[in-house]
C-alpha cells in the first residue's frame, strides 16, 4: 500500500509540473475572464471531461475549505478554486494540504472528512534491494519455519491419533484376547417337509414337494424360536439365564442377578441366531453359550420346541376334518343299529323271519287245498252222474268240499285281512320291507361315511408336517468367539472413523466461524 501511495503522489506532482507553465502563460490570465463568462454547470461539465482521480478531488475539496469556501460537491470545489485564482494541483497547494492541521488552528474552517492522508510525511528514498545471500537467509528462514509447522502438527496428530484411535483399539484388543469369555457355538439345519399326498392333482399340486409350501410354516417357527415365550421355556429346562449370570462370564456379557426378562431376552437375541432362506425352505440356527454342553442343549431344546410348533400348526386342522368324518360315520352307524333293530322287532312281533316265504307257503296251502277241492268235486260230479248215486258219500264229499273251501278262505283271509288279533301278512310285509329299506339306506349311509373318513384321514395325513435336520447340533470342542483379531480390527476402523467425522465437523466449524 505503500508503495501504490508513493506512486498516487508523484503522479500528481507530475500533474502539477505540466499545470505550472499553463499558469505562466498569458493565455492563464485571461483564462479568468473567460471563465467567468461561463455558467457554474458548464464549468462543472468542463470538469468532469478532465477526468480528475478521486485523490485530486479529495485534495481541491480540503484546500477549499482551507481557503474558507464551501463548495456543494468536489467537482465545485475545483471551480470555486479556480475562480479564486488558486490552483487545486500546484506543489505548494498540494504541500499545504498534506500537512496535518495543528490543534491550535482555528476551528470552523468547515466539514470534516475522512482521512485519507498520511499521517507522516512522503518520503522520497528508494526501496531497500536486498541482495542475494539476504534472499537466500530470507527463504531458508521461511523453509526452518515451514518444517518446524510441519513437524508441530505432524506431533500433534500423531498425539491426537495415539488418544483417540490407538489408545481406545489397544484397550479393546485387550479385552477381546484377554478378558473376554470365550463362547461356544453350535450349527444346526433343519426343514419343515409335508407328508405326500397321493392322487393329489390341478392347482394343488404344482407347489407339492416345494420349498414355497411350507414356507409359512417355516417363517412361523422362526417367529416362535426367537419369542420371549422360548426364552422363557428355555429358563425353566436348560436354564438359560443362569448360564449367563455365572460369575465365570466376563463383566460386559453377564446377565445381572436381578436382570428382568427384557434384559434377558436382549442377550437371547445376541446369542440365538435364526435365519431362513425361502428360496431353500432351509431354516439355520446359531446357538453361542459359555460352555459347548450348554450350547448343544439349549439347540436340542430349540429343535423340540420347534417340531411342537410345527405339530400345533395343523393339529386343529387335522383334528376338525377328523372329528367331523368320525362324528358323520358314528351318527350313520347309530341309526343304522336302530334300523337292524326295528327289523328286528318286526320280525319278533309278527313271528315273520321272511314275509316272501310266509306269503309263497300260504299261497302253496292254498293251492294245495284248492287242487283237493278240485279233485273232490270232480268225484262228486262222477258220483252224481249215475243214476242212483250214493247219498251218503254224496253228502261226505259235499262235505269235504265245503270244509276245504272254508280253509281256502281262511287262509286267503290270512293274507288279506289278518285273524283276530295278529295283523295281516300284507301288513306285515309292509312293514318289513319299510324297515328294510331304511335299513338298506342306513347301511349306504354307513359305507358312504367310513369312505369320508377314509378321504379326512388320508387328508389328515398330508397335512401333518415333521422337522427333517440336515445339520444336527453337535458339540464343539474349541471356542468360536470372540474372534479377537477381526474383533480389534474393527475396533481400529470404527475409532478411525469417529475421529475423521469428528475432524471434519471441527474443521468445518472453525472455518465458518472465522469466515
Amino acid at each position: 500500500m505503500s508503495h501504490q501511495r508513493q506512486a498516487e503522489v508523484r503522479r500528481h506532482t507530475q500533474q502539477v509540473q505540466d499545470h505550472e507553465p499553463d499558469a505562466a502563460s498569458p493565455s492563464a490570465s485571461n483564462g479568468g475572464t473567460v471563465t467567468n463568462q461561463l455558467t457554474a454547470r458548464e464549468e462543472i461539465e468542463q470538469i468532469k471531461k478532465e477526468n480528475l482521480t478521486g485523490r485530486q478531488l479529495r485534495i481541491a475539496r480540503r484546500l477549499a475549505q482551507r481557503s474558507n469556501l464551501s463548495p456543494t460537491s468536489d467537482l465545485d470545489a475545483v471551480r470555486l478554486l479556480r475562480r479564486q485564482g488558486i490552483d487545486p494541483f500546484g506543489k505548494q497547494d498540494i504541500g499545504n494540504v498534506l500537512t496535518p492541521v495543528d490543534a491550535d488552528s482555528e476551528p470552523g474552517t468547515g466539514v470534516a472528512l475522512p482521512a485519507t492522508v498520511r499521517k507522516t510525511a512522503v518520503s522520497d528514498h528508494k526501496p531497500q534491494v536486498i541482495d542475494d545471500d539476504s534472499r537466500e537467509r530470507e527463504v531458508r528462514k521461511i523453509q526452518r519455519d515451514l518444517v518446524k509447522r510441519r513437524r508441530k502438527r505432524l506431533g500433534i496428530l500423531i498425539l491426537k491419533l495415539a488418544c483417540y484411535v490407538m489408545l481406545p483399539s489397544i484397550i479393546a484388543g485387550y479385552y477381546f484376547y484377554k478378558v473376554a469369555t470365550p463362547m461356544y457355538a453350535t450349527y444346526t439345519e433343519f426343514v419343515i417337509q409335508s407328508a405326500d399326498a397321493p392322487g393329489v392333482t390341478g392347482a394343488a399340486g404344482l407347489f407339492s414337494g416345494s420349498p414355497l409350501e411350507t414356507v409359512t410354516d417355516s417363517i412361523t417357527v422362526q417367529g416362535y424360536l426367537t419369542s420371549r415365550d422360548a426364552m422363557l421355556r428355555l429358563d425353566e429346562q436348560p436354564g438359560f439365564r443362569q448360564l449367563f449370570q455365572d460369575k465365570s462370564v466376563d463383566v460386559l456379557q453377564r446377565l445381572d442377578e436381578n436382570a428382568t426378562n427384557e434384559d434377558a431376552y436382549k442377550i437371547y437375541k445376541k446369542r440365538v441366531i435364526i435365519g431362513f432362506d425361502p428360496t431353500e425352505g432351509v431354516i439355520k440356527m446359531e446357538v453361542v453359550a459359555p460352555s459347548p454342553d450348554a450350547s448343544k442343549a439349549i439347540s436340542q431344546a430349540l429343535i423340540s420346541y420347534a417340531e411342537e410348533q410345527v405339530d400345533q400348526l395343523t393339529a386343529r386342522l387335522r383334528g376338525d376334518q377328523m372329528t367331523g368324518a368320525r362324528e358323520i360315520y358314528e351318527e350313520a352307524e347309530a341309526k343304522m343299529e336302530a334300523a337292524y333293530d326295528e327289523v328286528a322287532r318286526l320280525q319278533r312281533q309278527t313271528a315273520t323271519l321272511d314275509t316272501a316265504g310266509e306269503n309263497a307257503l300260504i299261497m302253496g296251502q292254498i293251492g294245495e287245498l284248492e287242487s283237493q277241492i278240485t279233485s273232490k268235486q270232480l268225484e262228486l260230479a262222477r258220483l252224481r252222474a249215475n243214476t242212483r248215486p250214493n247219498v251218503t258219500k254224496v253228502r261226505v264229499l259235499e262235505e269235504e268240499i265245503q270244509l276245504l273251501q272254508g280253509k281256502v278262505d281262511e287262509k286267503r283271509s290270512d293274507v288279506s285281512q289278518g285273524s283276530g288279533s295278529n295283523d295281516s301278512l300284507v301288513d306285515i310285509n309292509a312293514d318289513l320291507n319299510k324297515a328294510q329299506s331304511k335299513l338298506l339306506v342306513r347301511q349306504q349311509l354307513v359305507a358312504a361315511a367310513l369312505q369320508n373318513l377314509e378321504s379326512a384321514r388320508i387328508e389328515a395325513s398330508r397335512q401333518t408336517r415333521y422337522i427333517s435336520r440336515g445339520v444336527s447340533p453337535v458339540t464343539p470342542d474349541k471356542a468360536t468367539y470372540p474372534r479377537a483379531f477381526e474383533n480389534t480390527l474393527l475396533a481400529i476402523i470404527v475409532f478411525a472413523g469417529i475421529y475423521l467425522m469428528l475432524s471434519l465437523t471441527v474443521s468445518i466449524l472453525k472455518e465458518q466461524v472465522t469466515t
